[in-house]
């Protein structure tokens, strides 16, 4: 089932569009441009890190902070920390 969950996941992540990511933005209460909306699904759909490996992960949200700032990436990474514990998928995340 955790192989099923992460291909569903990283498909969802190449898919992604900025409205996608725009509306998720405003519920989450970050603020994003479309510009950087654009941005951030362009890098998703052809970056190849594994964002439930750390290294790759840590990665994954550098490059975001060039796209954004750091204090969006630091809320990213809080936010998606929280709805893993909240969900019971910490199982899936590798050291």
């Amino acid at each position: 089932m955790s192989v099923f969950i992460k291909e569903f996941v990283k498909n969802k992540l190449k898919q992604v569009t900025s409205e996608e990511i725009l509306y998720y933005a405003r519920q989450y209460g970050f603020h994003l441009t479309h510009a950087e909306a654009q941005e951030i699904s362009n890098f998703l759909r052809t970056n190849t890190l594994d964002p439930f490996k750390k290294r790759e992960r840590i990665k994954m949200m550098q490059q975001l902070a060039m796209i954004t700032d750091p204090a969006t990436v630091k809320k990213t990474e809080k936010l998606l920390m929280e709805l893993v514990e909240r969900h019971g998928l910490g199982y899936l995340l590798e050291d």
